[in-house]
This record gives C-alpha cells, sequence and structure tokens, in this order.
C-alpha cells in the first residue's frame, strides 16, 4: 500500500518501520561478529624482603600470548626470568606455595625440556624498570595450556637457555594471580 502525492510513490509508515528494525538488526551483526580478544592481567606485588611490583597484560593472539610488561623497582641493570607456576598462590613466603613452572604432564618428563610457564627473561634498566613484551607460544588464555588462575612469578635470576635444568633460578622478587 502505497500512497500517493505529486505523482510519486512515497514507502507507507509500516515500511518505514520495517526498514528502520532490518537497519538495527543488521547494526547488531556486527557486534556479534567482530574479534573479541581473549584476555587476562595479573598484578605483580613485592614478596617479603623485595620492592619488585607492576602489570603484566595477557592477550591471545594468532601466534601466541602476547605477554606485556611494564615493571619497576627491580635491581639497576639486572636480568630476571619471568614464569608461569602451576598454582595461583602467591601468599607463602617467596612466593614458593604456587608449586613448580607450569607445564603440561607429558612435556615435563621429556629431559631438557623447556617447560610452558618460562616465559623468558626481562632486563631492568639503570632506574630499575623493564616495560616491554614477550610472545608465548606455548601458552594460551583457555583449555589446557591455560594459564589463567596461576601465579606469575618474577625472579631472582635470569634462566640460562643452555642449562641442563634451566627452571632453577632462585626465589620471587614478585608474584601476581593471572586473572580474565
Amino acid at each position: 500500500m502505497r500512497d500517493r502525492f505529486d505523482g510519486r510513490a512515497r514507502p507507507t509508515f509500516r515500511a518505514a518501520i520495517a526498514m528502520a528494525a532490518c537497519s538495527v538488526m543488521l547494526s547488531g551483526c556486527g557486534l556479534l561478529f567482530q574479534n573479541h580478544e581473549k584476555r587476562a592481567e595479573a598484578t605483580l606485588t613485592p614478596t617479603p624482603g623485595n620492592t619488585a611490583r607492576g602489570t603484566i597484560v595477557l592477550i591471545e593472539r594468532a601466534d601466541g600470548v602476547q605477554v606485556s610488561y611494564n615493571l619497576t623497582d627491580m635491581p639497576p641493570n639486572s636480568e630476571h626470568a619471568l614464569q608461569v607456576h602451576e598454582r595461583g598462590d602467591c601468599i607463602g613466603v617467596s612466593g614458593q606455595d604456587a608449586g613448580p613452572v607450569f607445564a603440561l604432564q607429558s612435556d615435563r618428563k621429556r629431559p631438557y625440556a623447556r617447560l610452558e610457564g618460562e616465559l623468558g627473561n626481562i632486563r631492568a634498566d639503570a632506574a630499575g624498570a623493564a616495560t616491554g613484551f614477550i610472545v608465548a607460544t606455548d601458552v594460551s588464555l583457555d583449555g589446557v595450556r591455560s594459564v589463567i588462575s596461576r601465579a606469575i612469578m618474577l625472579h631472582r635470576e635470569a634462566t640460562d637457555p643452555y642449562a641442563m635444568y634451566p627452571h632453577n633460578v632462585g626465589p620471587a622478587l614478585a608474584c601476581g594471580v593471572i586473572r580474565r
């Protein structure tokens, strides 16, 4: 049904409402199909007797989890290991209650294997600060390799990639639990 005015057809009120409803529904599809990134964060607080602190942001990308860090109050010009541990418990002295470095059971049994939770080393500048990112290809933010609800620790020493057991990096300077 169209009303005639000046010889031209005009849409009726119902047609205008239907077009507006379609427009709203189609704009909602953009929200449904847009890329929702998986994201998690951890706030690192100093372990007893230490001062290091900072924030860690984890974002899952196609090539792995991007681990961005902004850390302060570390010893100047020093290098430290950043590791994810099995349990999300930072209450114990030096983070001992967090358990061993995160790894799947099958990977833990391989001799000289690099464990998933070994993210890499971080270098502090002359002011004791470090900012940057690491791409961790062996972990994720869901599934069996998920690091959600696990502890992330900044350790006193750096990981030696050539050591027989590179997992021993001394006590933790700071610890935080990874949360969505």
